[in-house]
């Protein structure tokens, strides 16, 4: 069966990018968000092996979801996606539970590294 994965970013071409490079390697996107709030409500709607989780982002940043997240399911497997000079917020991420990160722009053969290595 394939991983479930839900991808979230305010911007629909990231995710856009994201689902492209998960699709083509047979992993399942069973959900998109562009902000915290909707990662939340789609999390638990849908309930993914999953997260690929955009650290700046209206309404609810990343890490803010994330925490939301991991208090709904302390077993979430999230990977922050940041852009370069993120790197404080990507250590808050990693102490708030975050598996891994990948750093915009997205390189595949990276993003799905850090999918498989989460979902081990």
């Amino acid at each position: 069966m394939a991983n479930r994965i839900l991808i979230v970013d305010d911007a629909a071409f990231m995710r856009m990018m994201i689902k492209d490079i998960l699709t083509k390697n047979n992993f399942e996107v069973v959900g998109e968000a562009a902000d915290g709030n909707q990662a939340v409500e789609k999390y638990q709607e849908v309930t993914p092996d999953l997260v690929t989780l955009d650290i700046t982002m209206p309404e609810m940043d990343g890490i803010e979801a994330l925490k939301k997240i991991r208090s709904i399911d302390p077993n979430a497997r999230v990977i922050m996606c940041s852009a370069m000079g993120q790197q404080a917020m990507v250590i808050d991420a990693i102490q708030a539970g975050a598996k891994d990160f990948i750093v915009k722009p997205f390189q595949a053969d990276r993003v799905v590294e850090a999918v498989r290595k989460a979902l081990a």
